[in-house]
């Protein structure tokens, strides 16, 4: 059983020294023939299914997970009832699936979601125990002890799988441990309080660790297991969709709202229970979301407490809530789950407070219109493809679209982000294994993005071509992460396509059919391929607009600003009459060689000096 939740919208695994191959080959038998004996060796025979029910309590919350397993095919069904949410994830041995808490089912391609069934399959049949060890690669780490306990440890690739590493306790053989990298997370699963089951020992207590600290564990332990026969492989098949809970009023069959593009991102109006219009950003890259001072205002209970990750090295804190409806335009949906996570409206200067994500995008044809700044919003049964341009395909990762293209000719995945202000950012995993820095000269490290897990950098320069399915997007601007952790740090993520490349089109969502079609935009596309002129990063704060970064020997620091500078005023007029997009507009589009008075306060001490803008990337 895998993480119950993964990362909403989202590091390396721990490595073992490896020792001298005849040695490993040796400790590896040795290991697992111990293993086998420890867990009832041929009182294995026969077993077909396992069906197997928990107790969960983690999180905040409380609630039932349960496992389905079909030893001989690899299969497996593993659901769950927590709090709010309900969902489950399944692979039927050829296929992983996935039935994410509105209720929508999907296959899943993308990032490791297939990896990791595989992991899962295998670890469930106990491969490892065949003579061929089911194909996969498996080397020792030696012993190793920890809180006066000792391990065995492997380090395990399946085939078609990612590596992990399995802890055997070094006295009772038996499985104590799992340490693998599950998106954006390295996954601890302890396994204790071994009992018999029919002859042989199942783990009745399962500890799920994410490495954000013990309040954020999660427990399952163990109320019920039966071995059954074998069940038609149908039972281990993704579910059909089957929803109500989507309308379009006045009987229309579309419905088009305007939305304001600011920074590469889209904000529209939107209500929550019949509430006053609230600003929503849009995001194919996660979820429906309220801040927490939207469910606060509108009464809306949130629960739990679940770590959330996505751009940036650090983890957040998210919760969840029920409400009754959410509406853009002439689009409702009814009876959502959705997620209460905390927005950094300092660093865009607008007051978000919701998402609009994928359970729209499930449930409507989506249209978006960077030309004319309308998005709309299309009964699926009324939807004519003919006009609405190059069709590309994706599949998900979770409930993000994938599409598989190349960046300069070299093969990658990548994710189509409405919610990201750049054009084109590369992971810094498939930057490493293609040897960009080497290859990009004229380029800029700087502060790029500011994500859920804060501050994001990366080095920026003018690209070559990006294909997304055949279709060619010409030399769009492109960084690629330095981060070490969060969505550009980990090789889990793809690519990521933003808003910077997506606004040279008209872009049609049809997520039934795993396809977004790209119609171009006619004319001069504002504010494309453009990068800040200044070299410093700034976020709004009650004093001004605070500098948070400056890059050596660019504008900001020639002019003598540094990092923790407030300013109060440009060009003679005060912060509080500028918005902080128009000003970062300002810095990226302004010509080389325009000057800003700036005004700003350091230590409470008012200073004035002049920046002079200048190309930082050529």
């Amino acid at each position: 059983m895998r993480h119950i939740f993964i990362a909403s919208i989202l590091s390396v695994g721990i490595s073992i020294a490896g020792i001298a191959p005849a040695r490993a080959a040796s400790d590896v038998n040795t290991i697992l023939a111990a293993n086998r004996a420890a867990m009832g060796g041929d009182a294995w025979s026969g077993k077909i299914t396992l069906d197997s029910h928990f107790a969960y309590v983690g999180q905040g919350l409380t609630g039932t997970t349960s496992s389905l397993i079909d030893f001989q095919h690899g299969a497996f069904v593993d659901s769950y009832q927590i709090g709010p949410s309900s969902g489950a994830n399944g692979f039927d041995g050829t296929r992983a699936w996935e039935k994410e808490p509105s209720g929508i089912s999907t296959d899943q391609a993308g990032g490791d979601v297939l990896q990791l069934a595989i992991n899962e399959a295998y670890r469930d049949s106990n491969l490892w125990w065949r003579s061929d060890r089911g194909g996969t690669h498996i080397s020792s780490g030696g012993r190793t002890t920890t809180n006066h306990e000792t391990f065995d440890v492997l380090t395990v690739t399946p085939r078609d799988g990612k590596s992990f590493d399995a802890w055997f306790d070094a006295d009772t053989h038996r499985l104590a441990r799992t340490v693998e990298s599950q998106s954006l997370q390295t996954i601890t699963t302890f396994y204790t309080n071994y009992a018999d089951v029919d002859g042989v020992p199942i783990a009745h207590t399962l500890v799920i660790d994410d490495g954000s600290g013990t309040a954020n564990r999660q427990t399952m332990t163990l109320t019920s297991a039966r071995f059954e026969p074998a069940r038609a492989l149908a039972a281990y098949a993704r579910p059909a969709t089957a929803l109500h809970d989507s309308s379009l009023a006045g009987n229309v069959s579309e419905t088009t709202v305007p939305f304001q593009l600011i920074n590469n991102h889209i904000y529209v109006q939107a209500s929550i229970n019949g509430s006053k219009p609230l600003t929503f950003i849009v995001d194919t890259g996660g979820h429906d979301i309220l801040t927490p001072e939207t469910a606060k205002k509108l009464g809306v209970k949130t629960q739990g407490s679940q770590t959330a990750g996505g751009a940036g090295d650090k983890v957040a804190q998210s919760g969840l809530a029920r409400v009754e409806s959410i509406s853009v335009g002439a689009a409702t949906l009814t009876r959502q789950t959705v997620t209460v996570l905390q927005f950094s409206n300092a660093a865009e200067g607008i007051d978000e407070q919701g998402m609009i994500g994928y359970e729209f995008f499930a449930r409507f044809i989506t249209r978006i219109d960077y030309g004319k700044h309308q998005i709309t919003f299309i009964d699926k049964q009324h939807f004519d493809p003919k006009d609405a341009g190059t069709p590309v395909r994706f599949r998900f990762y979770h409930q993000f679209p994938e599409v598989l293209g190349s960046y300069d000719g070299i093969p990658g995945r990548f994710g189509i982000d409405t919610g990201a202000r750049t054009a084109l950012s590369l992971t810094r995993p498939f930057a490493e294994k293609n040897h960009l820095r080497e290859r990009e000269k004229d380029g800029v490290e700087a502060l790029t993005g500011w994500g859920v897990g804060g501050p994001t950098r990366g080095f920026v320069f003018h690209g070559n071509n990006l294909k997304l399915d055949g279709l060619t997007i010409a030399s769009p601007l492109t960084e690629f992460s330095l981060d070490k952790g969060g969505a550009g740090g980990v090789d889990a993520f793809p690519n990521n396509v933003g808003g910077g490349v997506l606004k040279r089109f008209v872009v049609t969502f049809d997520y039934d059919h795993q396809l977004m079609y790209l119609k171009p935009i006619e004319g001069k596309i504002d504010d494309l391929d453009t990068f800040d002129r200044s070299g410093m990063w700034i976020n709004q704060v009650a004093q001004g607009f605070e500098i948070v970064d400056v890059g050596n020997g660019t504008p900001a620091a020639v002019a003598g600003l540094r990092v923790g500078d407030i300013i109060t005023a440009v060009d003679g007029k005060p912060v509080t009459a500028i918005k902080l997009y128009d000003l970062r507009k300002t810095l990226r589009n302004s010509a080389s060689g325009t000057t800003l008075d700036v005004i700003f306060s350091r230590k409470g001490a008012a200073h004035d000096t002049r920046l002079t803008l200048r190309d930082l990337i050529r």
